[in-house]
Parts: structure tokens; C-alpha cells; sequence
């Protein structure tokens, strides 16, 4: 991440990013299913700080990764019982 830690980001957060940290189970294709040798090997943090929108940030281990993707973000809503 930039300027800010990923500690900091959680801290500010409060939360909001720990009702964020989802993990979805199922509803992917065979190929989402099956590990890639450069798949992520430490926790995911998955943050949508505006429901609204199709931006979705991704904290793994000290790195932030941003994906937008509209349906994506209403599947981790969805299964995090999001309104």
C-alpha cells in the first residue's frame, strides 16, 4: 500500500473491515476452483468501502490489490449478508 499501512487502514476502518473480511464458498467456476502457482499464500482481507460501487480492494499480507468488478462485489455482499 502507498503511504498507509495495512494496520493503519484496518484501524481506521474499525468495524467496517472486519464485517469485510469474507470468504466465499462456491458459486465459482471449475476453473476459479483449481489452485494457480501464483495464488495468494497469506491471509485476504477483502474491503468494499462503498456498497455502491464496483471497486473492491484486496489486502494481502502488506500489499493492496484493487479489482473492479460489479458482480464480484455483490457476491461478497451477498454472502456477508450485506443490504
Amino acid at each position: 500500500m502507498s503511504e498507509t499501512s495495512r494496520r493503519t487502514l484496518i484501524a481506521m476502518t474499525g468495524a467496517g473491515a472486519a464485517a469485510g473480511a469474507v470468504t466465499l464458498a462456491g458459486g465459482g467456476s471449475a476453473s476459479a476452483a483449481t489452485p494457480r502457482p501464483g495464488r495468494a499464500r497469506e491471509a485476504v482481507v477483502a474491503y468494499i468501502e462503498d456498497h455502491a460501487s464496483d471497486r473492491l480492494r484486496l489486502l494481502v499480507g502488506e500489499r493492496e490489490v484493487v479489482i473492479r468488478d460489479r458482480d464480484l462485489v455483490t457476491r461478497i455482499l451477498n454472502a456477508a449478508g450485506g443490504q
